[in-house]
């Protein structure tokens, strides 16, 4: 057998020093116990994580009755009590969008044709309605046979995947539901929901392509400017209500909607009073299962803190509510092909038991007489808009002699992706100064003055846009073991508890001439996507994070690298799926580990705790401008390889780099983009210093970003608190790495050490 090469023996020897680690010293940290866990930490950390919201959704139902006061006194003492829960869902699905004046247009085929007969005689014509600036609703309007006088009006939402044709019995073998409505008196707006296809998730002049579903494409860009795909078809089916009502019209009003279109027909029903009746088919029920399993277009921010059906329900009572069933198509998830970049999420039916169990929830949560009608069909809703005798349906049901267009379908479902893409895009555009009103209380006559007026903005940060958690209450109970011994220093894992399975863990470094008596400054060094402790403080074949741990323990500094939860691909990325609709996130949990990593540090006999920094590369750099920002205890933090003009990095479909071409579906965060960008995270960690490293090439974002975004923060501190030399910025020759100069250049000043 040949003797290994030179690098081959190197490699073999580093990785037998590391996986004998443990072994270096029986004895932890003075104060610690030894820490005895095998395996990847890394793994079981972010399976405590589950676990922890595995009960937190289990437990959620039981925990909303804190955040309801319901008044059963009277019918109106009841709708006032509800009202705050009300708003609150209207800014969660992100209702927030003044509509336009009513206006409906009968809209031509390709064939010059406006209206075509329906079973039963009625008739149906293609139309589009207004909704929000630029942004129309389209649909078919359905009208009782000639001469049949008008008993109701109804917005009818379809499932994402069935066309309004498909429901008024205008294809072969589609549905008669709508059709049979319209026969027994009602006038129906139909309207077109986005699909679940992905051919249009691209975009050309880039060469971007995706299997984003339409729904997923939609809701992402949507969800960081404070708006759902949910709530814009809750919106068109608003403006439907609108246009019925434009006159004063007082006959009854209902919403009826079928598995997507369902949940959406509860909605708008539990935020609009005037709809009287509203009925729910295939869907009633659905949120009470995993978040985390269902279609991404469904995550919605705090939704399952407040609400489960029984709670919207509970918006929608004393009104009508019906119950029913309606054949729904199975989803299985996302195109699977040579695109990628999609979510994981299916679609099958509401178990029938879900649905009695949500209903069984409701009569126990209301203090109210009233209670919804299950196994609802169609005749149980034509008495409940007030036909009190159905008339006979015709015994033969003929369809238009001439075939629907089925051609027109595809584009236009086309033009209601398109509007909505640009009508968020240009939420987007116009965000600078959407957040420029919501920071306009921030004082910056002095430093001091800017530190007090932003303890609002930090606790908006942390409890609406991060998601808060509870303040720990168990012991730190540090557990550790020696892993390194160098020449001039030392490292120790280190686990720390934080809740019940949940816990922090890192490695930290000792330089070995610490004195007794002597306070030295902490590095917190914080690893990017998918790293570990070990990649900060190991030298790399190639340099990315360029060993920088070691390089700063070398210098003489203490130096702590945390694992952040940001391991494991999808199963990370799903506990955003399960937090999201508790009002949490993969920051909520990272800020506490944090917050426990320094209350542990301060107790160190050499650590300064007033000089306690942090530096992060990546996702690192990621947390440089979250947990800084709410945690003031971190003297100041370093930005490596991430600082960006963040929320077009997350919207905008015409940057080549944008996260709406990748996997990462777990970067959107709820309305960042109208209240923090980059720079206003940046605020909040002024006036303390604040640094940007940046390689030219790095292809996170490109430099005229990252300039354009520093510039605010460089403002801020250079103009209007006057403290220009607590902010800079590096750009340097490299790519996505760590440059470790002019960094270290600022810790060394900003530290004072070494002297």
């Amino acid at each position: 057998m040949k003797a290994p090469c030179a690098r081959v023996l190197f490699l073999i020897l580093s990785s037998s020093v590391l996986s004998a680690a443990p072994l270096l010293s029986a004895e932890p940290l003075p104060g610690t116990k030894p820490l005895t866990d095998e395996g990847n930490l890394s793994e079981k950390q972010v399976a405590g994580m589950h676990k922890y919201l595995d009960r937190a959704l289990a437990a959620a139902p039981k925990e909303r009755a804190k955040l309801w006061k319901l008044d059963g006194s009277s019918p109106e003492a009841y709708a006032k009590s509800v009202e705050p829960n009300r708003e609150h869902l209207r800014k969660m699905l992100g209702v927030v969008d003044e509509r336009v004046k009513p206006k409906l247009e009968v809209i031509a085929g390709p064939n010059d044709r406006l209206e075509w007969k329906i079973p039963g005689n009625g008739h149906a014509s293609p139309v589009r309605w207004a909704v929000l600036p630029g942004v129309d609703a389209e649909g078919l309007l359905l009208t009782p046979p000639d001469g049949a006088k008008v008993l109701a009006d109804v917005v009818m939402i379809p499932h994402s995947d069935v066309p309004p044709e498909d429901l008024a019995g205008l294809r072969p073998d589609s549905s008669w539901f709508a059709a049979e409505m319209a026969e027994q008196g009602c006038r129906i707006l139909i309207l077109t929901a986005i699909d679940r296809r992905d051919e249009h998730s691209a975009n050309p002049k880039l060469g971007r392509a995706t299997n984003l579903p339409h729904r997923e494409f939609v809701h992402r860009m949507a969800y960081e400017m404070g708006r759902t795909l949910t709530g814009y078809e809750v919106q068109k089916a608003l403006a439907a209500a609108d246009w019925f009502t434009r006159n004063g019209a007082k006959r009854p009003l209902a919403v009826v909607g079928h598995g997507d279109g369902g949940a959406t027909a509860l909605f708008a029903a539990a935020l609009d009073t005037r709809f009287d009746t509203c009925f729910v088919l295939s869907d009633f029920g659905s949120r009470a299962g995993d978040p985390s399993e269902q279609p991404i277009d469904r995550n919605t921010w705090g939704l399952l803190r407040e609400f489960g059906d029984a709670e919207l329900a509970a918006l929608v009572a004393p009104r009508k509510l019906l119950v029913g069933s309606f054949p729904m198509p199975k989803w299985d998830g996302p195109i699977v092909g040579k695109r990628g970049g999609a979510a994981p999420g299916k679609l099958a039916p509401v178990p029938a038991g879900t649905a009695f169990e949500e209903l069984d929830r409701l009569k126990r949560l209301m203090p109210l007489k009233w209670e919804p009608v299950a196994d609802a069909g169609h005749e149980t809703f034509m008495r409940a808009v007030g036909k009190r005798e159905l008339e006979p349906r015709n015994k033969v049901y003929e369809r238009d002699k001439e075939p629907f267009p089925v051609e027109d379908i595809p584009p236009r479902q086309k033009r209601q992706f398109d509007q909505l893409v640009a009508f968020t895009q240009k939420l987007w555009r116009d965000s600078d100064a959407t957040r420029k009103a919501f920071w306009a209380k921030a004082d910056a006559k002095s430093p001091e003055a800017w530190e007090k007026s932003c303890e609002w903005y930090r606790d908006y940060f942390h409890t609406e846009v991060i998601g808060k958690l509870p303040e720990p209450t168990i012991p730190l109970n540090p557990r550790t073991r020696q892993v390194y011994d160098e020449k001039t220093w030392t490292g120790y894992e280190v686990v720390l508890d934080v809740y019940d399975d949940v816990f922090a863990y890192g490695i930290l470094l000792l330089p070995k001439d610490l004195k007794p008596g002597e306070k030295r400054p902490v590095v917190v060094c914080q690893h990017g996507l998918e790293g570990t402790p070990r990649d900060t403080i190991n030298v790399e074949p190639r340099p990315v994070y360029n060993h920088f741990s070691r390089r700063l323990v070398e210098l003489g500094y203490i130096v702590y690298a945390p694992q952040n939860p940001y391991y494991g691909k999808t199963v990370f990325r799903q506990l955003q799926r399960k937090a999201n609709p508790l009002k949490l996130s993969l920051f909520s949990f990272i800020i506490r580990q944090h917050q426990r990593t320094i209350d542990w540090l301060e107790q160190l006999p050499s650590v300064d705790p007033k000089r306690i920094a942090f530096y992060g590369l990546s996702y690192g750099g990621k947390t440089a401008v979250r947990v800084p920002a709410v945690e003031k205890r971190y003297c100041l933090s370093i930005c490596s390889g991430y600082f960006n003009e963040w929320i077009g990095k997350n919207v905008s479909v015409d940057l080549d780099r944008s996260y709406m071409w990748t996997g990462e579906y777990e970067m959107y965060e709820f309305d960042l983009g109208n209240t923090f960008n980059y720079a206003e995270m940046a605020f909040l960690i002024a006036p303390r210093p604040f640094m940007v490293e940046r390689g030219h090439d790095d292809g996170v974002g490109t430099d005229e970003m990252v300039a354009y975004e520093f510039a605010k923060v460089r403002y801020l501190y250079a103009n209007r608190l006057k403290i220009p030399d607590r902010t800079t910025i590096e750009f340097f020759g490299g790519g996505h790495q760590i440059n470790a100069k002019e960094t270290f250049a600022f810790l060394k000043q900003k530290l004072d050490f070494p002297k």
